[in-house]
């Protein structure tokens, strides 16, 4: 790393701003005081990832901010270089109190939610992102048609501030869907459309939670909604989950405010919860007053058996607030996710929902009530149902066929991805940054453990892939894996 000023006491890690967030600084103090001049060379993301003693994520956060401000130029292939020296006009006296210097920049929950990681897709690589739908087969001649047609409307339907709560056609689509399709007894006046499901799960955490409330959360489970109810302060406690199903015999401690759920597809296991598992956890938030969130993640890609009544309609207490996306089954871009709320519950969120600003543009809304109307997304799904079964057996059995030796297969039967096991003394976030820099998207399933030790295994997504891209991402992960073998 010759002369340049980086070693292992730059990061503080019992600091509660982020690492990268600290490393960034630290550059822009160096070139702002002159030490690092322009056309200074910063070390490789690998190399000073290895003498830091963090992840290669950490330094390419860090570079990928400073290039956003305009300070060091990234070229593909190359090692960045200083552009420019950072510095105050001479003209303008800059006055720091002690105080203002060592305040934090974030918030405890902004910490918490800036330092989560987060995988994305790269376009044109479906090679094996989770929850990615094949968007080559979606009919957007038809979706461009009926978008065309909203926006041609003279009426204030879809461009004014109202229907904060949702456009009241899809409000009602949602409903007549549900109830056909997932035997959930609501009227359209429960249905509220959100910003996709993320957003949905931040407003019920503020809404719902208090510091200090217990919320029951599956262990493994879904990182997204860890952070949302973390980041509003509750005290999360693992809710075990494996092949053999949810075992809320095994949780102690304090009583739930709040139970998280994915029974239709677990996040990420990918098994689905029985009957009387969900009778038994509807029981529990009936006698401890608790809400569950039942997050009915891929439930429309279920590939053996019939489906599985949701927990909302087994629920006479009215204890279970339903949350649903068209994310998978449309496109994930369209950012409409819904929840369905008890009715005392669903007449006073209004106003949140508008300070929170988790609702979805208007003019996408009656799009997507329009395309539901008139049949095309019943059409839609039933075509891709039938092709993502069969890549889905095609594709677990090939990666059988390449991969045998380092996975473990998990027998889910759901989802658009498979989850697996990985055979020690393999290293799930290790292979998954090897993978990148090799265009293919891993996903570390330790990454859904918050509690204790983590298991190591690797989600796979499928949906996207014809098989002849499936040959050709399955054997560049075995080249990988027997190039790590031999490294």
């Amino acid at each position: 790393m010759g002369d340049l000023p980086f070693d292992g006491n730059v990061l503080d890690r019992s600091a509660t701003t982020p690492l990268h967030r600290q490393l960034y600084d630290y550059i822009r103090d160096l070139i702002a005081n002159r030490i690092l001049a322009p056309e200074t060379r910063l070390p490789a993301t690998r190399q000073l990832a290895e003498n830091l003693g963090v992840s290669r994520n950490t330094v390419v956060a860090a570079y990928a901010q400073l290039e956003s401000d305009g300070l060091v130029l990234a070229r593909h292939g190359s090692r960045c270089q200083i552009l420019a020296s950072l510095s105050p006009p001479q003209d303008i006296a800059v006055v720091a109190s002690p105080a203002a210097c060592d305040a934090p920049l974030l918030s405890r929950r902004g910490a918490l939610m800036a330092g989560q990681i987060v995988r994305t897709a790269i376009p044109g690589h479906g090679a094996f992102h989770p929850g990615t739908p094949d968007l080559r087969q979606f009919p957007f001649k038809t979706w461009r048609k009926l978008l065309a047609r909203q926006l041609q409307t003279t009426t204030q339907q879809v461009f004014g501030y109202h229907s904060i709560s949702g456009h009241p056609r899809l409000r009602a689509a949602i409903a007549r869907n549900l109830a056909t399709t997932r035997g959930i007894r609501c009227d359209p006046e429960q249905v509220i459309v959100t910003a996709g499901a993320q957003a949905a799960l931040d407003l019920l955490a503020r809404l719902l939670l208090d510091p200090g409330d217990a919320v029951w959360m599956e262990e493994p489970g879904y990182p997204g909604a860890h952070s949302a109810f973390a980041a509003a302060g509750a005290a999360i406690v693992a809710l075990p989950v494996d092949e053999q199903g949810w075992h809320a015999d095994r949780v102690t401690g304090d009583l739930p405010r709040l139970i998280y759920l994915t029974p239709s597809c677990h996040a990420p296991l990918g098994i689905t919860m029985v009957v009387e598992h969900r009778r038994r956890l509807a029981e529990i938030a009936r006698q401890s007053g608790a809400w569950i969130i039942e997050d009915d993640f891929d439930a429309e890609y279920r590939f053996t058996g019939p489906a599985l009544p949701a927990i909302q309609g087994l629920d006479g207490a009215g204890r279970t607030i339903y949350l649903g996306t068209f994310a998978k089954a449309v496109f994930p871009a369209l950012r409409i996710g819904f929840v369905v709320l008890p009715r005392g519950l669903a007449e006073r969120v209004e106003s949140a929902v508008f300070y929170a600003g988790a609702y979805a543009p208007l003019v996408l809304q009656g799009t997507l009530a329009a395309f539901m109307d008139e049949g095309h997304f019943a059409r839609h799904l039933r075509r891709m149902r039938l092709l993502y079964a069969e890549r889905r057996r095609l594709f677990f059995g090939l990666c059988q066929d390449y991969l045998a030796r380092w996975l473990e297969p998990i027998d889910g039967y759901a989802g658009m991805q498979t989850s697996w096991w990985l055979r020690p003394p393999l290293d799930d976030r290790h292979l998954a940054e090897e993978a990148r820099q090799r265009s293919i998207l891993l996903t570390p399933l330790s990454e859904f453990y918050h509690h204790g030790q983590p298991r190591q295994g690797l989600i796979l997504g499928f949906a996207p892939l014809r098989e002849a891209e499936m040959h050709l991402g399955l054997k560049s992960l075995r080249d990988l894996l027997e190039d790590m073998d031999n490294g």
